[in-house]
């Protein structure tokens, strides 16, 4: 007999039996659904029974490093899942079509939609994994072009790593805002996934050679000035760089460096070590120029944002 949401127990929607307490503590034997066939894992469970009426709802999530002999194969599953493999490798079987995983592969399954993972003994898979349900969760990956079944690479994988620890942290993290502040990182997270996602093999090597570009940048943008400069900096065309940054970061090259100088230039005024003339000197910038690209960039002037800082007190 199912208990009632009031009570303190939650039943697995499998084996309907007990598995988790109302306070989100799991108890020793995790749900049917999670594979036993694991070396190391870190998990977390929050409302495995979830009412009918929810919008969107993350059940569990968690990472594992699976056994040298991890194999499942699945007809049905009780909630959309989203895995992304963080290390090692196997092999997919998913929408009819099946692929090697490795590093960086992102894939999605849920009710009705059939799949088998494999591991590669002599490479265990590390994965990160999410589950939800909901009335509009299929709405969500529908939106973020990752409808049950898509599997696809994903570039730059520490990103899509540090996304998957903040919503295992919230997960993790017990209080009165728990459950939505997980939704919330859900969302982030998928959506990180869809920008990272990489199209054609040709396309795999351009955004290679974006994140090469941009971590150039991000290392020495206080010596570049132009674009041009961060071009040659990055041993590519002018022209070149700007169809890389427009194409994954949605601005230009030169856009890119001013935010990161003026984000600089924020940091040093917010810590008061530097006046607003101080600052701009720093930068090689006139005052009255760094003003208006200041304020053209974080929407407020220099002084502005130093009296935001004092309270108004200035």
């Amino acid at each position: 007999m199912a208990l009632s949401r009031q009570s303190m127990t939650i039943l697995d929607p499998i084996e309907n039996r007990p598995i988790l307490s109302r306070m989100g503590l799991p108890h020793s034997e995790p749900p049917a659904f999670v594979s036993r066939q694991v070396a190391d894992a870190r998990r977390f469970y929050l409302d495995l029974n979830p009412p009918s009426s929810a919008k969107r709802t993350v059940v569990c999530g968690g990472w594992e490093r699976v056994s040298p002999d991890y194999r499942i194969a699945l007809r049905d599953f009780p909630y959309f899942c989203l895995e992304f493999v963080a290390g090692g490798q196997g092999r997919l079987s998913l929408g009819g079509g099946s692929r090697d995983l490795h590093r960086g592969v992102s894939f999605t399954y849920g009710p009705g939609t059939p799949h088998a993972i494999a591991t590669d003994p002599e490479q265990p898979l590390s994965k990160y994994y999410v589950d939800f349900t909901g009335a509009t969760a299929a709405h969500l990956l529908n939106d973020c072009g990752l409808e049950p079944g898509t599997c696809l690479e994903t570039g730059d994988p520490e990103r899509i790593e540090i996304a998957f620890a903040r919503l295992i942290e919230a997960g993790s993290h017990h209080g009165p805002n728990q459950a939505r502040i997980a939704v919330l990182q859900l969302e982030i997270l998928l959506l990180e996934i869809a920008g990272a996602r990489i199209g054609s093999p040709g396309q795999g090597q351009s955004h290679q050679t974006f994140l090469r570009c941009r971590e150039h940048l991000d290392a020495h943008y206080l010596d570049l000035g132009t674009a041009e400069e961060a071009a040659a900096a990055c041993h590519l065309d002018p022209a070149y760089l700007s169809r890389l940054f427009a194409k994954y970061a949605n601005e230009s090259p030169y856009r890119y460096l001013l935010r990161k100088k003026m984000t600089h230039a924020a940091d040093l005024l917010d810590g008061g070590r530097r006046i607003v003339r101080e600052v701009a000197a720093d930068l090689g910038m006139d005052p009255f120029h760094f003003s208006r690209v200041f304020k053209r960039v974080l929407g407020v002037s220099p002084s502005e944002f130093a009296r935001r800082r004092d309270g108004g007190k200035r």
